[in-house]
């Protein structure tokens, strides 16, 4: 059924960039007649999920106007995503690779790792099961860890605590992080993102270049981790320049 509201999603927005959810909601029940406000609301839902659309502010809907964040979920995210799902059905958590920041950044990093962030309650348990079959797992490691152990690693997978209410999609059944929370965290956990803190500039313009960022997402994100003032800044930098 998302499917068939994607194929006409593009129409609705045609005389307008941005709709107000009462008009975007009436133009979808002239399609689908049949469709309840709470199915029409779940849809939306799955909609924003995948980067279709966005809701810049509260009540307000837009069509992604570039192409959406599209990271490279490889074979080995799929089995170690589907892997702790089989095992831990009901937690919350998503994975990632740093290398999907490589796109962005003008020298590329020797090393990239595999991070899973799974919520506080369950993030030892799960540290605990990866350990029984994986090497080189690492459970919220400090700088005197990614110095000594961590960047002489090859293959490392790396299980960290996530912050709650953090913002993500859904690739093909796979949670991963929005690249709204990658770039907040990016100026938070300057260890994971050694790598990157020499080009943040550079990477939130280019970013801005490939993709459309929901800001207030970003925003409302950023005030969670305390972290408003640095995002902000970044943002006008990237609008400078």
């Amino acid at each position: 059924m998302t499917q068939a509201l994607e194929k006409h999603i593009g129409r609705y927005f045609k005389e307008s960039e941005r709709l107000s959810k009462q008009k975007l909601v009436g133009s979808i029940k002239k399609d689908f007649p049949s469709w309840s406000d709470n199915t029409i609301n779940m849809y939306l839902s799955k909609l924003k999920k995948e980067g279709v659309i966005n809701a810049p502010s509260r009540g307000i809907y837009e069509m992604d106007s570039n192409i959406p964040f599209q990271p490279n979920i490889s074979n080995n995210l799929k089995r170690v995503f589907y892997k702790v799902k089989r095992e831990f059905p009901y937690i919350n958590f998503c994975i990632w690779d740093t290398v999907w920041l490589n796109d962005f950044m003008r020298h590329q990093p020797f090393k990239h790792y595999v991070v899973i962030e799974v919520e506080k309650d369950a993030s030892e348990s799960v540290f605990a099961f990866l350990t029984e079959t994986n090497k080189n797992v690492f459970f919220n490691p400090d700088e005197k860890i990614f110095d000594r152990y961590i960047h002489n690693q090859d293959e490392v997978l790396i299980v960290k605590n996530m912050f709650s209410e953090s913002p993500l999609i859904e690739k093909g059944k796979i949670n991963v992080p929005a690249l709204e929370k990658l770039l907040v965290d990016m100026l938070i956990d300057t260890t994971l993102f050694s790598a990157q803190q020499n080009e943040k500039d550079f990477i939130m313009r280019t970013v801005k270049q490939k993709y459309t960022l929901n800001e207030l997402k970003m925003r409302r994100y950023a005030v969670r981790r305390n972290r408003e003032e640095e995002i902000e800044k970044l943002i006008n930098i990237s609008l400078a320049k």
